[in-house]
């Protein structure tokens, strides 16, 4: 498979699991960049959960406010960095955090959307918002990863928006998120058919 060809599948082919191809601007940005086809593949399996996530939301917990469009564009690209720290796409490290929102915004990526490849790895941080939280959540459970520490935010978030209490909100976010991990196997295939380099 050449390397635009596996970009190409990667982006936006039909896959097993059915996977939502990644937008149009994104795509767009990931072949200019020559992007590595395994990065590829890891936004587009975070972008689909992301989806997932904000569909619930909308439909579950419609008095949670948040920017959609803000969440699924930071999910098709909160790795972006690694574009220039191919390293990162095997190895720990977080260079490619900064170096995203960096190489986002020299794109003519503003400032609101191209935050979210960096604050992907750290909603401890003050102004985190609900969609910085549900990108770092779709960014962990498309593997079915779970962080405590990250759910309790996000249960928080949904229990002041609700007004229920938290233990209630913390059911119903496991079940999704308990729901949506059961296809982690599936996507970390999906990632793992790609090549990491071009």
């Amino acid at each position: 498979m050449t390397t635009d060809t596996a970009l190409s599948r990667a982006v936006r082919g039909v896959v097993d699991p059915p996977l939502l191809p990644l937008p149009d601007r994104v795509a767009g940005l990931l072949s200019g960049l020559e992007c590595p086809p395994r990065l590829a593949a890891h936004l587009r399996a975070v972008h689909d959960v992301a989806h997932q996530l904000a569909d619930w939301a909308e439909r579950h917990r419609p008095a949670l406010s948040f920017d959609r469009d803000a969440v699924l564009f930071g999910a098709a690209t909160h790795d972006i960095g690694k574009t220039v720290h191919v390293r990162e796409l095997s190895a720990p490290g977080a260079a490619h955090e900064e170096a995203g929102r960096a190489l986002l915004l020299g794109l003519g990526v503003g400032a609101g959307l191209a935050r979210f490849a960096a604050t992907h790895a750290s909603w401890t941080e003050p102004g985190v918002g609900p969609e910085d939280l549900l990108v770092s959540l779709a960014d962990k459970i498309w593997k079915n990863k779970r962080v405590p520490d990250l759910e309790d935010l996000v249960v928080a978030r949904l229990a002041e928006a609700i007004g229920r209490p938290a233990w209630e909100e913390f059911i119903a976010l496991d079940d999704v998120l308990s729901r949506i991990g059961d296809g982690a196997g599936d996507r970390l295939a999906f990632q793992a058919s790609f090549p990491v380099h071009g």
